[in-house]
């Protein structure tokens, strides 16, 4: 049996935070699908195509290395309607301390009680990437600071060249 995990997330922009979450995820399941959350509230860096390139140009030659399928995709539905698209029976979620184990908790649980088959896998933060936060990299970037250490080299090319602009 095939094991399928979706991995959600807003990935604006991608992080070195998240590559540490997919290199420990492909080695758990055989299809690993990256679902961007569409919410029509928020206003993102990047748009939609430009986070589902980044997405593939970042996660693919990760998971080729192990033989475990990558796709992309975005969903502005539930994560377990997501999920049950998909047909994924893991939702791979990272944690970086207490705060989000606190938060991702209460969301597994809620996720749980929609769709039983549906388990949620915490994968934790390597030490180096624990701090890393889109949020805090956007910030970073859009005051003309160097994010190199926080995201991969292209990514940090796109960012550059979006608050060049």
């Amino acid at each position: 049996m095939m094991r399928i995990a979706l991995y959600p997330g807003s990935f604006d922009p991608v992080t070195n935070g998240h590559v540490d979450v997919v290199r420990q995820a492909v080695g758990l399941v055989d299809r690993l699908v990256v679902a961007i959350g569409i919410h029509p509230g928020k206003k993102p860096l990047f748009s939609t195509e430009e986070r589902l390139e980044m997405v593939r140009e970042v996660f693919l030659p990760i998971a080729a290395q192990v033989g475990c399928t990558v796709e992309a995709m975005t969903y502005d539905d539930l994560v377990v309607t997501a999920a049950k698209r998909v047909g994924a029976s893991i939702l791979i979620r990272g944690l970086r301390d207490g705060t989000d184990l606190d938060y991702e908790m209460q969301m597994a649980g809620m996720n749980e009680t929609m769709a039983p088959d549906l388990k949620t896998v915490f994968l934790p933060a390597s030490p180096m990437v624990r701090p890393i936060t889109a949020t805090l990299v956007r910030q970073i970037a859009g005051m003309g600071g160097d994010v190199a250490n926080f995201v991969p080299s292209i990514v940090a090319s796109r960012l550059k060249a979006k608050f060049a602009t």
